[in-house]
């Protein structure tokens, strides 16, 4: 793992999220957000918003991961966990947790999403391995785990992704050292388990939408660790005029 690799990181970037294409993109977040507020689907609306904008397909994706209902957000944001977490038990979303984490150590854009979390654009499509910055993701992890005084930490790592019998003995070799327990667990199907449990540590949309609970956990290490190396904001568009239901 001596070879610097830059996860997430696409050359168009510099220009398709860059400063003059950002203003286009946030016109098109808040169009997106209110066609899906009056009940458009997610696939149309942004296929019609892309268009309308010329939009790239990367930019196409970041609308999709960064923009959500009023109503998904909201019930999104009933379920976050915002009080002390001492002694309590975690379930993490291992590789949505750690490569988002990756992405933003490799200086690569991550998005501040509307719901509050923090998503990349990397796609892991069935393969990972472990690069420069997954110990220091994995320890970023550990860190706030300690500081917030939790008692035990779970870890559910898709099976069929490569090198993921890798990364769980990295982070039980990592993490061994901090004063909480810690299980890792390679699993067929991480969303449909942690779909069911509280204080689930994840910005995966459908498990935020069907979890009992869950933890803001990235952005946490964001404000904690001072990591805002090219965050691109759509949670901005709050503050922006609607124009509509929600104006």
């Amino acid at each position: 793992m001596n070879n610097i690799v830059r996860r997430g990181f696409s050359p168009k970037d510099n220009e398709e999220f860059g400063h003059e294409s950002i203003e286009k993109l946030h016109k098109a977040a808040k169009d997106l957000y209110y066609l899906l507020n009056h009940g458009y689907n997610i696939k149309g609306a942004s296929t019609f918003i892309g268009n309308h904008y010329l939009l790239s397909e990367r930019q196409r994706l970041a609308l999709v991961r960064a923009i959500s209902s009023e109503k998904s957000v909201k019930i999104r944001k009933d379920k976050e966990v915002l009080g002390s977490l001492e002694d309590s038990t975690v379930h993490i979303d291992g590789f949505n947790t750690i490569i988002t984490l990756e992405v933003l150590l490799s200086e690569s854009l991550v998005l501040r999403c509307l719901d509050g979390t923090i998503r990349d654009l990397a796609g892991l499509r069935g393969t990972y391995r472990l690069i420069d910055k997954t110990d220091v993701a994995i320890n970023l992890v550990g860190n706030i785990i300690s500081k917030n005084k939790i008692a035990e930490a779970n870890f559910y790592l898709d099976a069929p992704v490569s090198n993921s019998g890798r990364l769980k003995e990295r982070i039980l070799e990592l993490l061994k050292v901090y004063n909480f327990k810690v299980n890792v667990q390679n699993i067929n199907d991480v969303d449909k388990t942690l779909e069911v449990l509280p204080n689930v540590i994840t910005s995966d949309a459908i498990i935020l939408d069907k979890c009992k609970s869950w933890i803001n956990l990235n952005r946490e290490i964001i404000e904690n660790e001072n990591l805002n190396n090219w965050i691109v904001d759509f949670k901005i568009i709050e503050c922006m005029d609607k124009g509509g239901k929600n104006a």
